[in-house]
């Protein structure tokens, strides 16, 4: 692969103003595709979910899924779009080695949904408005797989393979108007914007919108001008990036390589653009077509599309309550700051602290072992929160467990250990582990004899009034039981035995 030559990410700002502009395709979560009744089942064989129609074949017809249409118009809602009372489909036309018809059909000038916003909030509580172009309907491509090459794409690749399976999927594709004026904060906006609309699309339950499985993927545009000036340059277009840290890398290091070649004298080139997740890196794609070189047409197979107003107002009632006003309640409710609650939010934690509220815990236990120890041990594996194999409901039986004194701090840690190790529910690992708090009087009072006996110096500090060397004598104890006796029970009895008043 070839070294791109960057300039720093602070001298490129300096110089030059970067306007984006983000296309994310959702894959929607029907049960068959947008225009025949093939399934949309992952993981069946090749080439099985087939038909005449989404194969292209002579004399076939096809239907628009009428889910489909519902799913695009509630998510042009979402998003304050206007929903067209009219629209129509189009064929794009360029070369479709995955695509059997040869074009895709999708939406051109006539969007269903169209001139929205979404308002996202930055790490630090900006709010920062992204401008919404349009939300239209189209068809995702089949899946190439290119054989025999080092890299995995075509060029050096013996052969390749089609899989017309996906081929046909719902799509919605959502972009935006130039994103102007975010400055050196452009990449950490892309980031929260692509963020939120996950986080719509998935409460409007039309996908799962699970990025790294391709449910949904971001085109990062991005152009950089001489700072004072109105032009745009000419834009790059980094290709299926699928994870929020890589649309931040990606539009980051765009502004690099761009600068790098503006400051040079150098000219951009108007291209897709391949995204590396090793280092962040982009390499030349393909010359990038104008919209006159997709030959979009009418489809004269399929009729237009005419949302009656009184459903789209019925649909428009009908909307649960969207990611931000939830958070928002959430944070009232918990009585946390702005602050906590972007940490949360930051974590992927909103969704589990809230069932774990929903299956008994309160909210600050919630908030404590999902932002505490899991958090710290899914950094340390390096993976999302919501993948460690422990569920809400077990957390709120760890927290109940706590609660009812059962277990202290340190056995619910080694509790969750067990969890996560797969060594069954939290009452199971307690019992295979032996990890219940030392509860029996009788224990506990010939442990604090012992710790008195063999600490006689410090039991006499705290005879003459230093009852803070109690401490001592509490870890002796919490020592002799292997962490399992209650630590303040433990300094009460002491205290009690000394004859001191705590």
């Amino acid at each position: 692969m070839t070294v791109t030559e960057l300039v720093s990410y602070e001298d490129a700002l300096a110089t030059y103003d970067p306007v984006m502009g983000l296309e994310v395709h959702v894959e929607l979560g029907t049960k068959t595709k947008m225009f025949c009744g093939c399934s949309t089942t992952l993981g069946a064989d090749a080439n099985s979910q087939t038909c005449p129609t989404c194969l292209g074949l002579p004399g076939s017809l096809p239907v628009v899924n009428a889910i489909g249409v519902e799913s695009a118009v509630k998510i042009g809602l979402a998003l304050n779009c206007s929903i067209a009372e009219w629209c129509r489909f189009a064929r794009k036309n360029y070369f479709y080695p995955d695509m059997p018809k040869n074009f895709q059909t999708s939406q051109y000038d006539e969007p269903i949904a169209f001139d929205g916003y979404l308002d996202v909030q930055l790490e630090d509580g900006e709010v920062f408005r992204v401008q919404i172009e349009r939300a239209h309907m189209e068809e995702d491509t089949g899946k190439s797989t290119h054989v025999g090459g080092a890299t995995g794409r075509i060029h050096g690749a013996s052969h390749s393979l089609l899989d017309y399976n996906r081929a046909g999927i719902p799509l919605i594709e959502i972009v935006t108007k130039p994103i102007e004026g975010a400055g050196e904060r452009a990449p950490e906006v892309a980031k929260a914007y692509v963020a939120e609309l996950r986080e719509l699309i998935k409460a409007l339950g039309v996908s799962e919108a699970r990025m790294e499985q391709g449910q949904m993927r971001c085109d990062v545009n991005l152009s950089l001008r001489p700072q004072g000036t109105e032009k745009f340059g000419t834009r790059s277009e980094t290709k299926n990036v699928n994870s929020l840290r890589s649309v931040e890398r990606a539009a980051r290091f765009e502004i690099q390589r761009h600068a790098a070649v503006l400051s040079s004298g150098g000219t951009i080139v108007q291209e897709t653009r391949h995204f590396h997740e090793e280092d962040g890196s982009t390499t030349a794609g393909r010359i990038k077509d104008n919209a006159e070189d997709y030959r979009y047409f009418p489809e004269p197979d399929l009729v237009p599309v005419a949302p009656e107003r009184a459903w789209v107002e019925e649909l428009r009632a009908a909307l649960p309550e969207l990611p931000r006003v939830r958070r928002n309640r959430l944070r009232e409710e918990w009585g946390i700051s702005e602050h906590d609650m972007q940490s949360i939010l930051n974590a992927g934690a909103v969704d589990l602290i809230t069932a774990t509220v929903d299956a008994g815990a309160d909210s600050a236990s919630a908030r404590k072992w999902w932002m505490g120890e899991l958090a710290r041990r899914a950094n340390e594996d390096g993976v999302d929160l919501a993948t460690l194999p422990i569920t809400p409901e077990q957390v709120a039986r760890v927290a109940a467990l706590v609660a009812e004194g059962s277990l202290n701090d340190k056995l619910a840690r080694q509790t969750i250990e067990g969890v996560l190790a797969g060594e069954g529910d939290p009452d199971t690992v307690v019992e295979k582990r032996g990890l219940k708090v030392v509860s029996d009087e009788g224990a506990l009072g010939t442990a604090v004899d012992e710790a008195i006996a063999g600490n006689a110096a410090i039991a006499d500090k705290i005879r003459g009034g230093k009852v803070a060397a109690a401490g001592a004598l509490v870890g002796a104890v919490m020592k002799a039981t292997r962490g399992q006796a209650d630590a303040a029970r433990v300094r009460e009895l002491i205290l009690e035995k000394l004859g001191v008043e705590g």
